[in-house]
């Protein structure tokens, strides 16, 4: 051993977190235990598989277990697995510095959060498993070696701001984890983690179904005829849980495993738990989690399935058994006639796999059909947390598009509280209604303050309010649901009149466009650069003007989507509605009759657009201008 040691300062976000960890905000502190082993388990698959992959890799993988170790004296516990290991580089990179995409997000929420209980909440769905042992000992020391490294690396720190690293000439593969824990409380025995009886508990109870064995040498007493003695024994039973016939499975024992697979700390909302008989066998055990991730929306985010065979771990986040709009699905899939040194190219070609994934995709959607039938409040839960990624599905999922179109919920002028299904708007749609009108914009406030909405709020017509940025895509793409066609109140021509009031209209109508037809010819090219046509609304009923596009342009949000992805698209110009009923238009239609021109009026026409812009929440092209006319405008009143 030497002494080639050097003292780092944890990243801003890693120190925020450990000073969470060390002054327990977390009331069950016995998860640190969970959380360790979790870490040896998936460390003791890691080498496992490398040693498959890499027929060269100098490792010992016969008897891959974990160690619990502990010296009652001084006060340490030890996890220790003889697992993959890790390099300095690793150490510093995966212990010293938190590279994890929401990691702003949550310590901005933990700021907020107003008090433990919802702090606890935060750092379960950030999965900070490591940092738990913070909870519990004032001192960690963690020694590993690389499996195939001759060095090795030891880590210590107190979680005050930094940590230790010194190089090792030699160390045991794997991964130790000593904690030199906090002084006993005399009167609180329940938290004596050196106690046998106390860390037999905590094992059977959140990390049972471990897949490799959970090793502890225990002191057996002595008598007058015998000394004492050691003995090593097993502390889980070491069952796959998805092997196991649901029955024969408590609710807590499938928390528990959620919690291993997922690092969450708090339950599943819901456990999918199937079997796949026939040409092709293989065991399910899926969870829909309660809370979404903080990376959910990230492109470096955890996709949540594990793959296995035969109950050996082949892969982590294997994206071939799960689309990406469910990506926050977690659990197992064990196969039971894959090879075992699948890789994942493999699996994206393989006819077996696609017709798991199918098989899977149709049983979560079922489930949260179910929920949205049977449990409204957790289908509720889940539709706040996931809705906006499950309506990606919409587009990339054409065989279960009709599925997703019956447990989507959009928000919708029918109720401001309660959202409504497509089912539901059906059964509220006027007589003779062909179409089921929506909006879309950044908030429901936006919205229903749009000149778009005016007519459709006049008339009564009800419309679905769609505030998610896929929102844009997905009602272009999917068109129709049940026979109506999905159409958007911001484009084409709107006539929510019946056949009685068409008629007893026509006439003024007729005289609005013969009145009009110079002033519209004139503000049509005015406005040319930014316009493609200037024409009477009928939409409108208080607001002077708004902007629509055809019905099939762009929209302005898609406009922006794709040229934030890199795409160019042609700009696309929009058309200019007026009200031939506000006074406003009507006193510029005067001016004009009257030969006004020059400036003054061509302003007031492009004010005119500007207010139509903004009071659906879009950009103008020149702020500054605008600004300054209004205020000049502003001042002549005065």
């Amino acid at each position: 051993m030497n002494d080639r040691a050097e003292t780092l300062e944890f990243q801003a976000e890693a120190r925020q977190l450990l000073r969470l960890m060390v002054h327990s905000i977390y009331s069950n502190k016995d998860v640190f235990l969970r959380e360790l082993i979790s870490n040896a388990s998936d460390a003791l698959d890691k080498l496992r598989l490398a040693s498959m992959v890499d027929k060269d890799l100098a490792v010992d993988a016969g008897d891959l277990h974990i160690a619990i170790e502990v010296d009652r004296d001084a006060r340490t516990l030890t996890v220790r697995d003889n697992g993959i290991g890790m390099s300095r580089d690793e150490v510093v990179s995966v212990i010293g510095t938190i590279a994890k995409s929401g990691t702003a997000e949550l310590l901005r929420q933990l700021r907020e959060a107003k008090d433990a209980g919802a702090s606890q909440e935060l750092i379960g769905q950030f999965g900070v498993g490591f940092y738990a042992a913070f909870m519990v000992a004032e001192r960690v020391e963690l020694v590993t070696r690389r499996a195939g490294e001759s060095g090795g690396t030891r880590w210590e720190s107190t979680g005050e701001g930094t940590y230790t690293i010194t190089e090792l000439d030699d160390a045991p593969q794997g991964t130790a984890v000593t904690l030199h824990l906090k002084p006993a409380d005399a009167e609180d025995n329940l938290h004596d983690y050196t106690a046998e009886w106390r860390i037999r508990e905590i094992v059977k109870r959140y990390s049972d179904f471990i897949a490799h064995p959970i090793r502890m040498t225990v002191e057996r007493p002595g008598s007058d005829d015998a000394p004492a003695t050691t003995e090593t024994v097993t502390l889980n039973s070491m069952k796959a849980l998805w092997a196991r016939p649901r029955g024969e499975v408590e609710p807590t024992e499938y928390h528990e495993f959620y919690k291993h697979v997922s690092h969450d700390w708090a339950d599943p909302l819901e456990t999918i738990h199937m079997r796949g008989e026939g040409t092709f066998e293989y065991e399910a055990l899926l969870f829909i989690p309660t809370h979404a991730p903080l990376d959910l929306f990230s492109p470096q985010g955890r996709r949540g399935v594990q793959l296995y065979v035969k109950r050996v771990f082949i892969m982590d986040d294997c994206d071939a058994l799960m689309p990406n709009y469910l990506r926050f699905v977690k659990g197992v899939v064990d196969a039971h006639d894959l090879s075992l040194n699948i890789s994942r190219e493999i699996l994206q070609q393989d006819r077996q796999i696609r017709a798991v994934r199918r098989r899977l995709v149709k049983k979560i959607l079922a489930t949260v059909k179910d929920l949205k039938t049977d449990q409204p409040e957790r289908y509720r839960t889940f539709w706040t947390e996931f809705g906006p990624v499950v309506k990606e599905g919409l587009l990339e999922d054409t065989d279960n598009q009709d599925t997703l179109l019956e447990i989507i919920s959009v928000a919708s002028t029918n109720d401001p509280a309660e959202p409504t299904d497509l089912a539901g708007y059906l059964e509220r749609m006027r007589e003779g209604q062909q179409d089921i009108y929506y909006a879309t914009g950044e908030n429901r406030a936006t919205i229903e303050n749009s000149p778009h909405m005016e007519a459709f709020r006049a008339k009564g017509y009800e419309v679905l309010l769609l505030t998610d940025p896929v929102d844009e895509v997905w009602v272009e793409r999917v068109g129709s649901y049940a026979g109506k066609t999905l159409r958007s109140v911001a484009k084409g021509q709107v006539d929510l009149d019946t056949e009685q009031e068409r008629t007893e209209a026509e006439a003024e109508r007729e005289r609005q466009r013969t009145e009009y037809a110079d002033l519209l010819s004139w503000m049509s090219t005015v406005l040319a650069d930014n316009v493609k046509e200037v024409r009477l609304s009928s939409r409108l009923t208080t607001s002077p003007a708004c902007v629509v596009g055809d019905a099939h342009d762009l929209t302005p949000t898609l406009e922006k989507m794709y040229r934030a992805m890199g795409q160019e698209v042609p700009k696309v110009k929009r058309i200019l509605e007026i009200n031939p009923t506000h006074p406003l238009v009507t006193g510029l239609r005067k001016a004009h009759e009257q030969g006004a021109t020059g400036d003054a009026l061509a302003e007031t026409a492009e004010l005119l657009y500007g207010t139509a812009l903004l009071a659906e929440g879009g950009d103008l092209a020149d702020p500054a201008r605008f600004a300054r006319i209004l205020a000049d405008r502003l001042a002549r009143t005065l």
